[in-house]
This record gives structure tokens, sequence and C-alpha cells, in this order.
């Protein structure tokens, strides 16, 4: 099972998220193109009344056994109301040492 795989099945067991997207954004960093750094939005009502660094001190914790296998990962955690306020999670920035 790919590390991207791995990480959405993990995200989806411990927070039931109403919407998930785990996009490997590798390919934007130098280097070889591997999975390295990652781009996760989850919605869930488990973030209800939690402040945003709560949040992703939860995700991290739920991910710790798979940390150590990549480089970066950007995170936008949202509660369904603020998910549908937005509609969507910010376009990540380009890669500061290559494309």
């Amino acid at each position: 099972m790919s590390l991207q795989a791995q990480i959405e099945q993990t995200l989806r067991e411990a927070f039931a998220p109403v919407h998930l997207e785990v996009i490997n954004e590798s390919h934007m960093h130098s280097g070889p193109a591997t999975e390295s750094h990652f781009k996760v939005v989850l919605v869930s009502d488990r973030f209800e009344g939690e402040k945003l660094i709560a949040r992703h001190r939860a995700v991290n914790r739920a991910l710790a056994a798979l940390l150590p296998r990549f480089h970066a990962l950007a995170l936008h955690t949202y509660t369904p109301q603020e998910w549908a306020e937005k509609g969507a999670a910010p376009a990540s920035p380009a890669c500061q040492g290559g494309h």
C-alpha cells in the first residue's frame, strides 16, 4: 500500500471525515518525485470547538507512526460548517528550492 493510501486510511479511521483529500505534492518540489510532500484537506465533526493548533496536533498524533516516512505535511482542517463556507483549501505555494 502506498504511503498516500496509508495516510488516507489512518485519517479515515481516526476522524470519520465528511471530506478528505490526501494529495501527493512531491512532484512540486526539488529532487525526485517520491512520496515526500503531502497536502491534507480534512473536514470532520470532531474539529467542532477545537482551535487550529489542537486540530493539527490531533492529526499529527494520528499519523505519528507514518511521520518519519515523509518530509512535509500541509494540513487544512475544517469543521463541516467552515468547509461549506470556504469550499476549497488554499493552493500550495511554489517550492522555494526548485520547481
